[in-house]
């Protein structure tokens, strides 16, 4: 099987990431890695798609670099679920290219801009190898293997390339001059503080229901600060009436947060039993007091008889 696919990436980019066996897992696409393995191994567990059947496999992976800067990539694996096997070996090329793809403007000689192709320079990676399948991926039609076999090679290229980009390979390093080095960061801005939304701010809670209100004084600077003298300005609510809507909203806001018994104006009106237990003593002593002559009178008028 022979099989090619241009990544935009160096070759050089794309040899360093082939000789780090944990950057290689990575590229290879639905593959779990095992924690544990040989040196210069990697196992694990790989899910192949072809002909609308989904199949696991559990093996190992090794990728080995020739003489001659070819990298040879050797795969056995069994069926999860089956005693089907498969084994692949695939030499893998890298060769410096250029890829040519639609136009791009280039200077005006007159006649209107002139148009070249768009060049993008990037690595050829040629597969060339061999596989032997036994079990399900062996019953499947050839076209089916194949077919499942190419896209595997396409997305594990996509990942190469991927893996070997600058974000993935970069490192710090020194400084170029002494003067880089010497030359200080721009100072931090210092933070912007944060607008209190809360209109209370400098009052406290001392307690459940107890606060500490400063007094406003009447005057154009009870609230709003000193008065500004070229600015008349509307006065559209009196000092009194606004300190005295700023202490209503204080009792509320506290009452309901520390769930304290309302106080003061906002205390329950209490029943009238006081008052029915008053009015009712009135008429039930002089009552009382009737009866005990009514019942003394006849008791002496009983005795007088016998």
């Amino acid at each position: 099987m022979d099989h090619e696919v241009f990544v935009p990436m160096t070759a050089e980019a794309l040899r360093r990431t082939l000789r780090d066996p944990a950057r290689v897992a990575h590229c290879v696409p639905a593959f779990q890695q095992d924690d544990e393995g040989e040196p210069g191994e990697i196992t694990g567990r790989l899910k192949v798609r072809a002909g609308g059947h989904t199949i696991t496999y559990r093996g190992v992976l090794s990728v080995t670099e020739e003489d001659d800067g070819v990298f040879t990539v050797r795969a056995e694996g069994e069926e999860v679920r089956g005693t089907g096997s498969v084994s692949v070996t695939l030499d893998v090329r890298l060769v410096p290219a250029v890829s040519v793809s639609g136009t791009v403007p280039g200077p005006d000689d007159g006649d209107g801009p002139a148009t070249s192709p768009a060049r993008t320079d990037g690595t050829d990676i040629g597969f060339t190898g061999v596989s032997h399948a036994e079990g399900r991926l062996a019953e499947l039609p050839p076209e089916a293997a194949a077919q499942a076999a190419r896209r595997l090679l396409d997305r594990f290229a996509a990942r190469l390339g991927d893996e070997s980009g600058p974000q993935k390979d970069v490192r710090p390093g020194p400084p170029d001059s002494a003067e880089e080095a010497a030359e200080p960061l721009p100072p931090k801005a210092p933070p912007t503080p944060a607008a209190d939304p809360s209109p209370l701010s400098g009052e406290t809670v001392a307690g459940a229901g107890d606060f500490c209100v400063p007094e406003v004084p009447e005057g154009p600077e009870g609230l709003e600060g000193p008065a500004d003298p070229d600015d008349p300005g509307e006065d559209d609510e009196p000092p009194a009436e606004a300190a005295h809507a700023r202490r209503t909203m204080i009792g509320r806001s506290a009452e309901e947060v520390d769930h304290a018994p309302p106080r003061g104006r906002y205390a329950p009106v209490p029943l009238p039993e006081a008052a029915t237990a008053v009015g009712s003593l009135r008429w039930v002593a002089p009552a009382a007091a009737f009866a005990l002559a009514s019942a003394v009178v006849v008791t002496r008028a009983l005795r007088r008889r016998h």
